[in-house]
């Protein structure tokens, strides 16, 4: 199946590979798992309690 022509590899902005996808290759790949482990992406939410604030309330 070959990739959509529009995708762009989300770290460099090259045309997607199809056997990377969404990537252009296992590098940026694995720039992107990099980038996930290290703590530079994040997905927001609420602040997390703590147990001891939750034994408080």
């Amino acid at each position: 199946m070959p990739a959509d022509p529009k995708t762009a590899c989300p770290v460099c902005g090259r045309p997607a590979e199809p056997g990377s996808r969404p990537f252009c290759s296992p590098r940026c790949r694995s720039v992107d798992l990099g980038r996930w482990l290290g703590g530079t992406y994040a997905i927001p939410g609420s602040p997390a309690r703590d147990d001891d604030e939750e034994a408080e309330s």
